[in-house]
C-alpha cells in the first residue's frame, strides 16, 4: 500500500463476501487490496472469530482457519446479524451487533499495514446493498467504537457506488449513458443511468431495474443474455456499459460482449466496482467537489425541506433544519431555541421542487408553565427513511432560576 497518512478507503460489506480498497494517489484511481499477497484475490468472508480462550479476534480468511483448525469462535452472517436488533451469542457472551461490526472493522482497518490507521484515515465509506435504519445505526456506533468521527465516514448503498464509479471515470464513459448489468448467479437485471442536462444542478437518475433469468447451458446462456442486452439497450445512446455480480464469465459470453461492445462502448467488468465506487465517493466529497453541478436522484434521497420562521438576532428569519438533495442517513440537525408566548412548535415543510409549503405543528403537553422567554428547548430531527422524519425536543430549563424537566418530547412525522 503506498498511502500512510490521509487514506481514503472504501469497504464493500458484503452479505457473504467483502472487500476493502484505498485511494492510490500515484496512480490517481483505487486500488484494490488482496487479502493474499501477489495474488489478485481481493474478497474475503464477512465474518469474524474470537480465538478460544482468548480476546484476540481475526477476520475473513483467518477468522475461517482459526476455527476449523484452531478450535475459534466464529461469527458467520454479519451482514444480516448489522440488519437486525438481537443481540449474539459468542462464547457465553452477548454482544451488540455495533460491536462484532466495529471489531470486524477494526481489523479490515490494520490490513491495511499502516501504523495508526484510523488515525491517518481521512475518510471511511461502508457501502452495501441495501441501507436499512437499523443497519445504519449499527454502523454508526461500529464507527465510533472504533474512533471515527461523525465526518470521518460516509455510508452508502450500492446504487450510489454505481453512481460514483461511473461519473469519476473520463466524461466521454458517461456523457451519453451508462448501463449496468447485475449479475446473481442466474439473474441479471439492467438499469441505465442517465442525466436531464436543462436543469441546474444536472439532475442523474438510475432507473428501475429490468430482470431476466438465464439458463446455465453455455450456449444458451449467452443467446439469452445477447437477446437481452439487445431489448434493453435497443438504439439507445451509451458511452459505456458496467457488470457486477456473479453469473458472467467470459468464457460462454461471445456474442454477448459483441453486442456489448458495439457503437464503441467501453465495457467494464469486476468483482470490486462498488468497492471502488466507496473510494471515489471518498475522493469526490471531501477533495474533488468536481461532481458539483449534478444530483444523483438516489432511492435514499431526501426531496423536501424542512425548516421553522423564528426570531434570529432581533430580526424575523427563516431557519433551515433538514436541506433537500442529500440521502435520509446523512440527514440530522439539532439546535437550540426559546419558546416566545407559545407552547407547541410549527414546521414549515416544502418539495425540493415546489415552493409551497406546508405547516406540521407539535404539542408539547405537560411542559411547565413558566415566564416568556424562559423556557430552552433542545430540538433534534432526524430522518429515519427519505420520507419520515423524527423530532425530538428536551426541555433544557432556563439557567438556575427555572432546572430542567427533563421532559422529552418525540413525533414522527410522514411527509
Amino acid at each position: 500500500m503506498n498511502e500512510i497518512r490521509d487514506i481514503l478507503i472504501g469497504i464493500d460489506f458484503g452479505k457473504s463476501l467483502s472487500q476493502l480498497c484505498y485511494y492510490d494517489r500515484k496512480a490517481k484511481e483505487p486500488a484494490s487490496l488482496p487479502v493474499k499477497l501477489d495474488t489478485s484475490q481481493y474478497e474475503f468472508p464477512t465474518c469474524v472469530c474470537r480465538a478460544a480462550g482468548k480476546e484476540v479476534w481475526y477476520f475473513g480468511i483467518e477468522a475461517v482457519y482459526h476455527a476449523k483448525e484452531q478450535g475459534g469462535i466464529l461469527v458467520e452472517d454479519l451482514y444480516d446479524i448489522c440488519n437486525d436488533t438481537k443481540t449474539v451469542q459468542v462464547g457465553g457472551e452477548e454482544m451488540n451487533p455495533w460491536e462484532l461490526m466495529g471489531i470486524f472493522l477494526n481489523q479490515i482497518l490494520k490490513a491495511l499495514g499502516v501504523v495508526e490507521p484510523v488515525k491517518h484515515t481521512k475518510c471511511l465509506v461502508i457501502t452495501v446493498q441495501r441501507l436499512t435504519g437499523v443497519m445504519v445505526e449499527h454502523l454508526r456506533k461500529a464507527c465510533e467504537e472504533v474512533g471515527l468521527a461523525r465526518d470521518r465516514y460516509i455510508l452508502q448503498d450500492y446504487s450510489e457506488s454505481f453512481y460514483y464509479y461511473a461519473m469519476c471515470q473520463k466524461a466521454e464513459y458517461w456523457s451519453r449513458g451508462v448501463g449496468w448489468y447485475a449479475f446473481d448467479k442466474d439473474k441479471v437485471s439492467f438499469r441505465r443511468l442517465s442525466m436531464t442536462g436543462n436543469t441546474k444542478p444536472v439532475l442523474v437518475t438510475l432507473e428501475k431495474p429490468v430482470s431476466k433469468e438465464l439458463t446455465e447451458d453455455p450456449q444458451m446462456r449467452d443467446k439469452e443474455f445477447s437477446r437481452f442486452i439487445q431489448d434493453t439497450l435497443g438504439r439507445g445512446m451509451y458511452s459505456s456499459i458496467l457488470i457486477t455480480g456473479k453469473g458472467f464469465h467470459q468464457e460462454w459470453a461471445s456474442n454477448s460482449i459483441t453486442a456489448l461492445c458495439r457503437h464503441q462502448r467501453k465495457v467494464f467488468y469486476g468483482n470490486n466496482l462498488f468497492a471502488k465506487g466507496a473510494c471515489y465517493t471518498a475522493k469526490e466529497k471531501l477533495e474533488d467537489r468536481e461532481l458539483r453541478r449534478y444530483l444523483y436522484l438516489s432511492d435514499a434521497l431526501v426531496k423536501y425541506n424542512i425548516g421553522m420562521d423564528m426570531m434570529i438576532m432581533g430580526s424575523p428569519a427563516y431557519y433551515s433544519i433538514i436541506q433537500a438533495g442529500k440521502n435520509w442517513y446523512e440527514c440530522r440537525s439539532e439546535f437550540d431555541l426559546i419558546l416566545d408566548d407559545t407552547n407547541q412548535l410549527t414546521f414549515h415543510i416544502s418539495h425540493m421542487q415546489s415552493s409551497e409549503r406546508q405547516k406540521v405543528s407539535m404539542s408539547l403537553p405537560g411542559l411547565v408553565p413558566r415566564p416568556n422567554r424562559t423556557t430552552r428547548l433542545r430540538v433534534c430531527l432526524e430522518c429515519q427513511t427519505e420520507t419520515t422524519c423524527k423530532i425530538t425536543v428536551k426541555d433544557m430549563g432556563f439557567g438556575e432560576m427555572y432546572p430542567s424537566s427533563k421532559k422529552i418530547w418525540t413525533e414522527t412525522i410522514q411527509v
